[in-house]
């Protein structure tokens, strides 16, 4: 009998110990930052944020999330009662390259690979020259379960600094630099 508790216990160890030294090895995603000072860590929690709105670009599916005071603004009716959002805003977009579930009724399409992650948030005082927001852009690697930060080389190309976001955005300037709508419920 004590032979074949101390067996479990070294199972039990030895299990512990690769899973422990596999969880060690994972990537930290919050310990990235985009240069300009906008860090992962910022949008901590961000996967159980509300959907603000999902959408399709660029062959790409996406769920737009909002933490609360984003979501407050939107269903304050921000920005179409001319008011910006307020600082502490913060949105993430989640893509994934979509795939077909050729099982399910009407063969759906779903997310399927995780694409990138892409962060705003608002602080008109750290992002005054880029109409008060802050962006990152992290791209997702599946084969090492890693994100890095977005770059040049990336479709579409990023600025990897915190203001690479801006000039797309431009053109919704009287969104307060919004392209997303609340979707309504």
């Amino acid at each position: 009998m004590k032979r074949i508790a101390f067996s479990a216990v070294l199972i039990i160890g030895a299990a512990a110990a690769v899973l422990g030294g596999r969880a060690l090895s994972a990537q930290d995603k919050y310990t990235l930052q985009v240069p300009g000072g906008l860090a992962f860590a910022e949008f901590k929690g961000y996967e159980n944020w509300p959907v603000i709105a999902i959408s399709e670009n660029g062959g790409k599916i996406a769920v737009i999330t909002g933490n609360a005071a984003m979501i407050d603004a939107f269903r304050e009716g921000v920005p179409g009662n001319g008011k910006p959002f307020p600082d502490g805003a913060m949105m993430a977009k989640v893509h994934w390259i979509p795939k077909k579930q050729e099982t399910y009724p009407g063969q759906p399409t779903v997310p399927g690979v995780q694409h990138d992650v892409d962060f705003m948030v608002k602080d008109s005082k750290r992002f005054p020259d880029s109409g008060g927001w802050g962006y990152a852009e992290f791209e997702y690697d599946a084969a090492s379960d890693a994100f890095r930060s977005g770059n040049l080389d990336d479709h579409p190309p990023q600025a990897n600094d915190a203001k690479c976001g801006f000039a797309c955005h431009t053109v919704v300037q009287k969104k307060d630099y919004v392209f997303t709508e609340y979707g309504h419920r």
